[in-house]
C-alpha cells in the first residue's frame, strides 16, 4: 500500500520535476503533488510525494528530512489525514461603525 509523505520547508523555486527525481532516488514514487497557490500559480513551499510501500517511505524520510534543496532544509515526514476545519467564512452583518455590512435597505430610509 502506498505512503503518502508530507515534503515542507520547500524553496520557492522548487519544481514538481525536480522533487520527482530526487524521491525516485529512495523507491517507487506513486504521485508527487507541489503545492501552489490558486491566484499566482506559484510554489507554496511544501509538497506531498506518495510512495509505493511503507519501506520506500521510511527510506526517503531517513534519505531526505533535513536534507538541502535549493538552500533550505527539508522537513520530511508520514503526512498525517487531512484534519476537518470548520465551515463558514465571510459573513457581513455587524455594526455600521465596525465596517459591517448591514442591511442596505435600511439605509435608504
Amino acid at each position: 500500500m502506498a505512503t503518502r509523505l508530507f515534503v515542507g520547508n520547500l524553496s520557492f523555486t522548487s519544481t514538481e520535476g525536480e522533487l520527482l527525481d530526487l524521491f525516485k532516488t529512495a523507491g517507487n514514487v506513486v504521485k508527487c503533488e507541489l503545492i501552489v497557490d490558486k491566484f499566482t500559480s506559484k510554489s507554496r513551499g511544501f509538497a506531498f510525494v506518495e510512495m509505493g510501500t511503507q519501506e520506500e517511505a521510511t527510506k526517503a524520510i531517513e534519505m531526505f528530512n533535513g536534507k538541502d534543496l535549493g538552500g533550505r532544509a527539508m522537513t520530511v515526514n508520514e503526512a498525517r489525514p487531512r484534519e476537518e476545519r470548520p465551515g463558514g467564512g465571510g459573513g457581513g452583518g455587524g455594526r455600521r461603525d465596525f465596517g459591517g455590512g448591514g442591511r442596505r435597505d435600511r439605509d435608504r430610509r
